[in-house]
């Protein structure tokens, strides 16, 4: 067994962070296996090298373990890139020039009742009629033809999405971003088949992009992992914690004087795999 934990470092990792790290942690040991700790900085506006050395410290303080070096995705950019040139040499690619207020107004309701999906609002296919000829253009964002790419692969089902659910409640998916040259959907396809990764160990809120994954893994002939979707932790209100709250930041219980055992409590993390 393969388990890894992918943070981005742009903000400190929370009381939900440590539970997925934790959990993840907890999974690989028990089986006797490895956890891998990989950075997902591809979004280089916001990754901040500080945030990435507090994640090593927060995470260590937990008790954690794990190999070095380790993985940071700025460095997997050529992988991504090949990826992209299988895709769009198929003819599953096609680029796209529209912004979010665009998508908007091509929906056919208005943004409260307009169809949602992974990535927000579901993508009318506007620039669908795009030229797909030549090489793969690096100077705009490339959109996955859902229509074409299930065509192109043997199975109707994908983590138990079928195509009807694909192309009316996903759609035509990001696979590459102008300024970032790919996206979270190909990249943690790509880096998790890289580190033969056998148990992703993730929250409930990414289980509506396990599909895409799995497509993906289809469409470029790569293993599809064990998903374990986890529960999210909330706050007091219910609401799922972000890294803007700073308030059950890790490195804030930290300095308050929690132990790592305070943070599995809070969790609701058993303590025997604490040590």
């Amino acid at each position: 067994m393969i388990t890894r934990f992918a943070p981005s470092p742009t903000g400190p990792l929370h009381l939900g962070h440590a539970y997925s790290a934790l959990f993840a942690h907890d999974m690989a040991r028990a089986a006797g296996g490895t956890f891998l700790l990989r950075i997902e900085d591809i979004d280089q506006s916001r990754a901040r090298p500080e945030w990435e050395s507090q994640i090593y410290d927060d995470l260590a303080w937990l008790g954690l373990t794990w190999p070095t070096p380790v993985m940071r995705q700025s460095d997997r950019l050529p992988a991504y890139a090949a990826a992209l040139d299988t895709l769009w040499a198929r003819g599953l690619l096609y680029p796209c020039t529209c912004n979010r207020r665009d998508i908007l107004a091509a929906a056919s309701a208005p943004q409260e009742g307009a169809a949602m999906g992974p990535d927000g609002i579901i993508y009318p296919g506007t620039c669908r009629v795009q030229s797909r000829t030549g090489p793969r253009p690096l100077d705009t964002a490339l959109r996955l033809d859902m229509n074409k790419a299930l065509q192109a692969v043997d199975t109707e089902t994908f983590y138990g999405a079928g195509n009807q659910h694909m192309t009316d409640n996903i759609g035509d998916v990001v696979l590459s971003r102008r300024d970032m040259g790919t996206s979270y959907h190909l990249s943690v396809v790509i880096d998790d088949a890289a580190q033969q990764i056998t148990d992703v160990v993730r929250g409930a809120d990414l289980r509506e992009a396990t599909p895409i994954h799995v497509l993906l893994q289809h469409l470029l002939q790569l293993p599809t992992p064990t998903y374990h979707h986890h529960r999210l932790i909330r706050d007091d209100a219910g609401k799922r914690l972000a890294k803007r709250d700073d308030a059950r930041a890790i490195a804030t219980y930290r300095e308050g004087g929690a132990t790592p055992a305070d943070i599995r409590q809070l969790v609701g993390l058993p303590l025997h795999l604490a040590k």
